[in-house]
């Protein structure tokens, strides 16, 4: 490689770390891009991607690094490599920058003790070094060791929207349509006459882009015991009772969803203080397992009153339910889901959802207008059809904002 005239005293980072990124990159596909990637500003010197688990948040990196790799000398890692057992992170990037390294990719950072306090070292030690960390969704920069929110830029990223996964699953590129555009009927997909059976398969499994291997169920119940049972309480430093807890917390809203919260309740059926029920909710929906539609009260920053709490998606919902989903729960996650991506949701008082100055009421094909009309801008949400007409939206078209 390029360490050739180097002397044999001099410390050089280990080989196999550069073996290891290269087989990754050759097999990293090029053809499909996630949304976010097109959002995130590469040039900072510190950026964090943050989701749930099985979202394409490592792919995203290596992809960017492919795309790159170039531009400058560039490294990417992941936090469990067997390397950091006896190396550290502010070790391999003062050694990545003594050999020319211009951008280093740490993937899994959550899966490293100190990270926040050498991301912290590494960005104050470093001016000229690029550093793109991953981790999971419950990490919280401000809270680690070190306080990063002053240094990395953050972002969240979720899963695929029903776009995305037209285009990964079935080859059908299509922008993304604003809400304004949705609403006013703008939504078109010419390649696509007949959307509602590849809608239904996404809604049964196409949130997650593993969904394209086989063994899905087995991967997804892999993704429950993995975040509940250790992403959440290595963060929170959780006693494995507590972990299991935590997962019967999801299977009983999972149960109930859309579930209305009631402390008293939750905590008599988990043998758990009514105290904890609400910071172990917090933790669930940090971690991409639930949603928590707050009202309005909490002004702009989104912290109002919790009015029900939705499973995250439709796929960790359908394997929630052994497969059995409720349809109009269905539905209102789905809707929960996609929108908040990119819009701020709170709960309606006379109907299930408001954006902005609209308010959404949802269900099926027959669903009427009654609730809504009565309400400036009250907009029903149909399922099972494919076009819509003046205050009649499908639901699929909500798939398309992101």
């Amino acid at each position: 490689m390029y360490f050739c005239g180097k002397k044999k005293e001099e410390k050089m980072i280990d080989t196999t770390l550069f073996a290891y990124m290269e087989e990754l990159l050759r097999y990293t596909p090029m053809d499909f891009v996630r949304y976010m990637a097109g959002r995130i500003d590469w040039s900072v010197r510190m950026v964090g991607v943050v989701g749930p688990r099985g979202v394409g948040k490592s792919t995203m990196l290596l992809q960017h690094l492919k795309t790159h790799r170039e531009d400058g000398m560039r490294l990417y890692v992941s936090a469990d490599h067997s390397y950091f057992s006896n190396h550290g992170l502010a070790e391999l990037a003062d050694d990545f920058v003594k050999e020319g390294g211009t951008h280093l990719y740490i993937d899994e950072v959550h899966k490293y003790r100190n990270w926040s306090r050498e991301l912290k070292q590494i960005y104050d030690v470093h001016p000229d070094l690029h550093v793109f960390f991953s981790g999971s969704s419950v990490l919280d920069i401000t809270k680690g060791e070190a306080d990063l929110s002053r240094r990395a830029l953050m972002y969240s990223m979720q899963g695929l929207s029903f776009r995305e996964y037209l285009e990964f699953f079935h080859q059908v590129k299509a922008g993304a349509f604003s809400l304004e555009e949705i609403l006013s009927h703008q939504v078109e997909l010419p390649d696509v006459p007949h959307p509602l059976p590849w809608f239904r398969a996404y809604l049964n499994r196409g949130y997650y882009p593993f969904a394209k291997e086989s063994g899905f169920a087995i991967r997804m119940e892999q993704v429950i015991s993995q975040t509940v049972e250790g992403d959440i309480p290595q963060f929170a430093d959780m006693l494995a009772s507590t972990a299991r807890k935590l997962k019967q917390m999801l299977s009983v809203v999972a149960m109930l969803a859309p579930y209305k919260p009631n402390a008293d309740s939750l905590a008599a059926e988990l043998h758990v203080s009514k105290n904890n029920v609400s910071e172990y909710l917090n933790y669930l929906e940090k971690a991409g397992t639930i949603g928590q539609l707050r009202d309005d009260t909490g002004g702009m920053w989104g912290l109002g009153k919790v009015e029900k709490v939705y499973v995250d998606n439709p796929n960790l919902m359908g394997v929630l339910a052994n497969g059995h989903p409720d349809m109009g729960n269905l539905r209102e996650t789905f809707f929960y889901n996609q929108m908040r991506v990119m819009n701020r949701v709170i709960a309606s008082r006379e109907s299930d959802f408001v954006i902005g100055d609209y308010t959404f009421e949802i269900g099926g094909r027959k669903k009427g207008k009654k609730q809504i009309e009565h309400i400036p801008n009250g907009m029903v949400v149909r399922d099972e059809i494919e076009y819509g007409h003046g205050r009649v939206i499908p639901l699929w078209h909500f798939g398309l904002n992101y």
